[in-house]
């Protein structure tokens, strides 16, 4: 799926489009606004010292893009790379980063009345990433800010001012 689909997909009606993803049971979206492209999971070059979310770097045709898996950034458990395994290359302000997912579902459309916000869990659970809840054809989606995420200060991967 190359920028131009992402874009001609992404405006094609008023409703919003999200690209879905599997991290374990669980099924995310973000906006396809954000993607550059999906890839394979493959080899990383490791940076020391890193927090255990970074799994490292790879060099995208002169562009060095920090690697994130989601699935430790998330506390899901260590993750298993497969044949399944992939990659969503992600354009957050001035930044390139990619993220490491289970799977790629599909691309979703929502109209706003779809999405409910998240519960409050109060300080149990920090929910300031997820911008609703939807339900789609008997599946519950999580719809995350990635652009919030990938800006938090625990992060550290993007300046709050360029995103």
């Amino acid at each position: 799926m190359n920028q131009d689909t992402i874009q001609n997909i992404a405006v094609a009606d008023d409703a919003r489009e999200l690209l879905t993803f599997r991290l374990g049971q669980e099924e995310y979206g973000l906006n396809i606004l954000n993607v550059q492209e999906i890839r394979g999971y493959d080899a990383v070059t490791k940076i020391a010292n890193s927090p255990a979310f970074l799994k490292g770097v790879i060099n995208m045709r002169g562009v060095i893009v920090p690697i994130i898996d989601m699935r430790i950034r998330f506390n899901l458990g260590e993750a298993t790379y497969n044949e399944f395994t992939v990659v969503i290359i992600l354009n957050i302000g001035t930044r390139v980063i990619g993220m490491v997912v289970d799977a790629v579902s599909d691309v979703t459309s929502l109209k706003a009345d779809q999405v409910r916000p998240a519960p409050d869990f109060g300080t149990v659970l920090d929910t300031a990433y997820i911008d609703g809840l939807a339900n789609v054809d008997e599946r519950m989606i999580i719809v995350i800010d990635i652009e919030k995420l990938m800006t938090a200060e625990d992060m550290g991967l993007v300046d709050q001012a360029a995103a």
